[in-house]
């Protein structure tokens, strides 16, 4: 089966390699030529682990390839997804579909026989349609069905959600394209995974509901740790206990500085738009959005008082920027709301990640130290802020950090470390929710 995929960022590469461990032959097209080029020479754009093995294994394998020709993928391609951005419109919230509209421009004009035309972005409710009128508008006889693949990626750990997922949600409306979208996905048939075959328009709702229910519960459990601190509670007693009921789960019950990444922010806010454009309203989703913005502006504040009132000439060790660990995303990271607030106060900043300090260092504002190595930026810190839970930052050497910092104070927006153990080795220990 021939694949092709428009788009080699994350949704583009990781599934086009991830279709090629199943055995299709894949070629991801882009018009980027740098990007192609360094895909072609060995190169990743992006971090995921696991992912340039994954690459390099099917590349080496023959199945697995990279062009910015898109007429000559598009001429033997079976099936054809669109995995191009659709960022958070300026101005209104909503998606911006350019990239995809314009792809769908682009394809019609080569395809050769039947073809199942493929959204795998994210896109509002309606795009598939939309997608097939611009197609059947530029050619009239082409023979072809669009179709709906949504996307349940976690940054982190994207390969192995593509190669055993909870779900792979087809919205179809024809037993041909179906036919050939279980065909692409049979190897999972091995593990069982569940296919739910539903309408064009439920498979786009999915993928919204889903990513704004997950945002719901992080929202839900950082108002429940405010409360926490107010009443003397323990926010990860209350999560735990919350989790065991199988109704809820434990999953996305973590207190913290708030949610950020490429999905959450912008999956809201574009299904808070679909709803008023339908005369409908999303107020859960509209006060999760809220909550969000506010907990990372507690955030400052909390390092604010830990630092006596005043941040103004105190130096402070920052470890983690990404806005989870194991990737170098950046995109809405709450660093990028809490480091700025400091350094509009007078605070002077080094920070420290495995993978972000690269895209951070375009992001944030000029000013901050970027060090090489954990211990280099706590040097004759005032205080450290555990911004993203890095495996590396879990188990320091507590007495070297001590030794090394010229102040106390730790300040924890993960819940990583234990507030006795903390206090035990002489720091100022401070937490979310506990």
């Amino acid at each position: 089966m021939n694949v092709v995929m428009i788009g080699s960022g994350y949704v583009g590469l990781v599934s086009g390699a991830c279709f090629a461990e199943f055995g299709a032959n894949v070629v991801c097209v882009d018009k980027d030529k740098s990007k192609i080029d360094s895909l072609l020479s060995g190169g990743i754009p992006i971090y995921e682990p696991g992912l340039d093995e994954l690459v390099k294994r099917n590349v080496d394998a023959g199945r697995l390839g990279f062009s910015t020709d898109l007429k000559e993928a598009v001429h033997v391609a079976d099936l054809i997804f669109i995995a191009v951005g659709t960022p958070t419109r300026r101005g209104d919230g909503h998606a911006d579909l350019q990239y995809v509209y314009a792809a769908a421009e682009e394809v019609a004009g080569y395809l050769n026989g039947y073809t199942v035309i493929v959204d795998k972005s994210t896109v509002p409710v309606g795009t598939a349609r939309q997608v097939a009128r611009i197609v059947s508008k530029t050619n009239p006889d082409a023979d072809f069905d669009v179709a709906s693949n949504p996307e349940f990626l976690r940054e982190g750990s994207a390969i192995p959600d593509f190669l055993r997922p909870d779900r792979v949600v087809l919205g179809v409306e024809s037993e041909r394209a179906e036919a050939m979208l279980r065909e692409l996905y049979r190897p999972l048939n091995l593990i069982e995974a569940p296919i739910h075959v539903t309408d064009l328009e439920s498979a786009e709702l999915i993928k919204y509901a889903s990513n704004a229910f997950l945002a719901t519960k992080i929202s839900f459990i950082n108002e429940i740790s405010q409360l926490c601190e107010k009443v003397g509670a323990d926010v990860h007693s209350v999560a735990k206990g919350m989790g065991l009921d199988g109704r809820i789960g434990k999953k996305f019950l973590h207190a913290g500085p708030g949610y950020g990444g490429s999905c959450f922010p912008k999956d809201t806010l574009a299904l808070i738009r679909i709803a008023q454009e339908h005369g409908s309203s999303c107020r859960i989703v509209e006060s999760v959005v809220e909550v969000n913005a506010a907990q990372k502006a507690l955030m400052v504040s909390k390092i604010r008082d830990a630092l006596g009132g005043s941040e103004s000439d105190k130096q402070i060790a920052v470890l983690g920027l990404t806005f989870k660990p194991e990737t170098d995303d950046m995109r809405d990271s709450p660093s990028l709301a809490i480091l700025p607030a400091l350094l509009d106060k007078g605070a002077l900043v080094r920070a420290h990640d495995p993978e972000g300090v690269e895209e951070a260092s375009k992001l944030l504002p000029e000013g901050i130290i970027y060090c090489g190595t954990v211990y280099e930026t706590l040097e004759n810190a005032d205080a450290v802020v555990l911004m993203t839970e890095w495996n590396q930052y879990r188990g320091l050497d507590l007495d070297r950090v001590s030794s090394t910092m010229k102040g106390k104070v730790f300040v924890d927006l993960r819940n990583v470390y234990e507030k006795d153990l903390m206090e035990k080795h002489g720091f100022d220990y401070y937490c979310v929710g506990r």
